[in-house]
């Protein structure tokens, strides 16, 4: 991605809150997890989750092993703030995902709601799905949302690749099954509205 500057400084100029992809409750993602019935000590990582509330959410529930990464530390400093004492239950990971060793076979569900499409060069995207399939336990679960083919071309001042629910599949390849899509309008802060699309794969292998 090579971004982090530019994200440093989005993180530290701007209040969490005014970011366009700004959600006070990720409902979608929290009921997605749910819904894989995972179990509560299930290895969760959020890709990207920056500043995202989704780990309070997750706490708040009960899921007691899970991990954030992100390229921004501010970003990440943000959220262990909110947290507070809860911060310490979580595994802050501040990192280029197409350029980071996570442990093999560790997580159970991958979670990234925003960060894929902004990798419009194919190593990176080659560099992304190559950590998913050395870190996601084989039958694990990939949930990932990108914006759809009729969402925004840019984001926070960056180029974007929109895709359908089935080039998205095809960017992960053969060692994942599509278990289920749909499409979403994100309402941002400052009252417009992003279409996003949500795909839930299995890793096969």
């Amino acid at each position: 991605m090579h971004n982090k500057e530019h994200w440093e400084n989005v993180y530290t100029t701007k209040a969490t809150d005014t970011v366009s992809w700004f959600q006070e409750h990720a409902e979608t993602s929290l009921k997605l997890i749910q819904s894989i019935h995972a179990g509560k000590n299930a290895s969760i990582i959020d890709v990207g989750g920056g500043a995202s509330t989704l780990v309070d959410d997750l706490l708040s529930s009960g899921y007691s092993n899970l991990s954030v990464l992100d390229l921004s530390g501010a970003a990440l400093e943000a959220a262990r703030t909110r947290l507070g004492t809860s911060a310490e239950k979580v595994t802050w990971i501040e990192a280029d995902i197409t350029d980071v060793n996570l442990p093999e076979y560790q997580f159970d569900l991958w979670h990234d709601r925003a960060v894929f499409h902004f990798l419009t060069q194919v190593e990176d995207r080659k560099a992304y799905v190559n950590a998913v399939l050395a870190s996601v336990k084989p039958g694990g679960h990939i949930i990932i949302s990108t914006f759809a083919e009729d969402g925004p071309t840019q984001c926070s001042g960056l180029p974007v690749v929109r895709y359908s629910a089935e080039s998205l599949h095809t960017e992960f390849g053969k060692h994942f099954l599509l278990q289920q899509h749909f499409y979403e309008s994100h309402n941002t802060p400052f009252g417009t509205v992003q279409k996003f699309v949500y795909c839930h794969l299995i890793k096969n292998i």
